[in-house]
């Protein structure tokens, strides 16, 4: 919610109070405030300008990013086809520190240049974008990715000890070192912040950019686990929101919890001073992590998780997004995994990213020659609700019938259409829609609901036809 509405609020609050004094109880209640103009979040749910719950499902672009020169190949067919084929609406978009100041003081202008360009791709394409400001394993210095070389020690890069599998590196005291050093060092935490700073005002009149993660899975250092969320990280995401939104004030803010969640850690991520929050967690199956695949026996795990995951949201008086999920199509689960997956974010009526739009073996959706992997891509073309009028509760996808089930709690108040994404690869000839008598509009790929009658939700389900 922005500063101007929540005055309103206090205002329609103060005069509400007086007002009682003077009325019986009988007396109509104080209008709504106005809504925000740029999306918002509300009620744990990012909102559009016309007040509809937004579900985001779409892809990482791209692990190609990490390395020189910090772009991939991709044109903007690559982006029309996410929206158009898959029928997916959103990017989270990786950027690195390395690639927005290579060298200490030295902005790359070219690269914020070809980044202005990539996201007009996506608006073209019909995406929303989350900006990621990537990293594995600190930085270039550790053979990984984000930070540039010169933001730690040499020595520190020369004595580290490469591990398999490559996350092990996280527990080399030479890298906690150099993480420690940005937790600590206000001139080189600066440095970031004035990165993101300078993202943000090349890319501020993007209108499909709807937020910034300040950084992927954000690790402690040597600093006490448990603390480090509340003591170290909220503090650092205060600075760098305070330095984006400087530049362009209605981005969310989408705050990844430590890495430690992604060991099973619960996040004790404090309630953040800031309006329009986004809790971002990475949801895997650790065994398919290792390797083995995934085993359909997990699955009720994987959707408990997510629902921890938007307990932890509510607590933060956020939205949830599930900012990475993937798994490997060479391995065997991948359809099971995929659909686990949605279920999981459906039940939570949360938003989601699969890592990643990329071509190459493992978690890539493409096959190094570009084309689909289909199980894969297959498993995660799925309707969904892409813009609600009221309150999301859940929704779900029944592969073997095709059919789709979506609940809310409807809010007349929004006098936009509620609007679906069906996808022809999942109905080629089209869709029936059961709901109770409302207006019905299908236009290729998408159906929009008008009248939708109350419930307590109301659920309207879609076949094929």
């Amino acid at each position: 919610m922005s500063v101007p509405v929540r005055r309103v609020l206090v205002a329609l609050g103060a005069a509400g109070l007086i007002a009682a004094c003077s009325r019986s109880g009988d007396d109509a209640a104080p209008p709504r405030p106005p809504r925000p103009s740029t999306f918002y979040v509300e009620d744990g749910a990012i909102h559009d300008p016309s007040g509809r719950t937004i579900i985001m499902r779409g892809v990482n672009l791209a692990g190609a990013h990490k390395q020189k020169p910090y772009l991939s190949d991709f044109q903007p067919a690559d982006y029309a086809r996410i929206r158009t084929d898959w029928g997916m609406n959103a990017v989270r978009f990786l950027v690195t520190w390395a690639a927005v100041e290579p060298t200490r003081g030295e902005y790359d202008e070219a690269y914020l240049a070809a980044l202005d360009e990539r996201i007009g791709w996506a608006h073209d394409a019909g995406l929303l974008v989350v900006l990621d400001m990537h990293q594995d394993l600190f930085g270039e210095g550790f053979n990984g990715d984000g930070a540039p070389r010169w933001t730690c020690d040499d020595a520190r890069y020369a004595a580290f000890a490469p591990r398999t599998p490559w996350f092990f590196g996280y527990l080399d005291e030479n890298l906690g070192a150099c993480f420690d050093g940005l937790w600590t060092d206000g001139d080189l935490r600066g440095h970031l912040v004035e990165a993101w700073r300078r993202v943000a005002l090349k890319l501020a009149r993007h209108d499909n950019v709807i937020g910034f993660d300040p950084l992927n899975e954000p690790f402690w250092g040597t600093y006490p686990i448990l603390s480090f969320e509340a003591d170290r990280l909220a503090p650092f995401y205060m600075e760098v929101t305070r330095a984006v939104r400087a530049a362009a004030p209605s981005w969310l803010l989408f705050a990844e919890p430590s890495s430690s969640r992604n060991l099973g850690f619960g996040s004790s991520f404090p309630k953040l001073p800031v309006d329009g929050v986004v809790y971002a967690p990475h949801a895997y199956d650790n065994a398919a992590e290792s390797g083995s695949g995934f085993d359909p026996s997990h699955r009720d795990a994987m959707i408990q998780k997510v629902a921890d995951m938007r307990s932890e949201g509510d607590a933060m008086g956020a939205a949830l997004f599930l900012g990475e999920y993937g798994g490997s199509a060479d391995l065997p689960g991948i359809a099971a995994y995929m659909s686990a997956m949605f279920d999981a974010a459906g039940a939570a009526a949360a938003s989601s990213t699969y890592w990643a739009y990329d071509k190459d073996s493992g978690y890539a959706i493409l096959n190094k020659d570009g084309t689909e992997k289909k199980e894969l891509v297959d498993a995660l073309t799925r309707p969904y609700p892409e813009r609600v009028a009221g309150r999301l509760v859940s929704y779900g996808f029944d592969a073997n019938t095709r059919t789709a089930t979506i609940m809310w709690e409807t809010d007349a108040s929004v006098d936009a259409p509620t609007e679906i994404v069906v996808p022809a690869r999942v109905y080629p000839a089209g869709v029936v829609v059961e709901c109770g008598g409302c207006a019905v509009e299908e236009i290729p790929g998408l159906v929009r609901l008008r009248s939708v009658p109350e419930g307590s939700p109301a659920t309207v389900t879609i076949r094929a036809r």
